[in-house]
């Protein structure tokens, strides 16, 4: 039995994520768990590359993301499941495995990265760092 689930999601690229919400909030429903949708915007990585940006740059653009969750979790998961929404900015695979940490939960689900082969042997995948390093369980759900 569950009680806290975490499921990261592309916010740009919510079809990969279809499959993986919805085994979660079949999850959710069944075990009562709580869910927690997150999505990571990459930072700018660098203060000078940050120079090149309006000072509000960030947050209007976590602000147009935090709407777009928004919306996502409004359409996608039932009201009966408690669902918590989490906009981060850095590291995706780092920042997961954190804010899992933090809230303490039990099961990641979350959909295979969909990247070429080069990019995979070069950089490896969100999920595969995901699943290498987090305390919790993983379920990657393919679609």
């Amino acid at each position: 039995m569950f009680k806290t689930l975490l499921v990261p999601i592309n916010i740009e690229d919510t079809r990969h994520s279809q499959h993986a919400i919805q085994a979660a909030i079949g999850i959710a429903q069944r075990d009562g768990a709580a869910l927690h949708v997150v999505t990571v915007v990459p930072g700018f990585g660098m203060p000078l590359v940050a120079s090149f940006f309006p000072a509000d740059a960030m947050q209007e653009a976590k602000k147009e993301v935090a709407k777009r969750l928004h919306d996502y979790i409004a359409k996608t998961v039932p009201d009966a499941v408690k669902t918590t929404p989490k906009i981060m900015e850095g590291n995706p695979p780092e920042l997961i495995v954190e804010y899992a940490d933090a809230i303490g939960a039990d099961l990641i689900v979350m959909p295979p990265h969909d990247r070429g082969a080069i990019d995979q042997a070069l950089l490896g995948s969100c999920t595969t760092k995901v699943t290498q390093h987090a305390h919790c369980s993983v379920m990657v759900v393919r679609g």
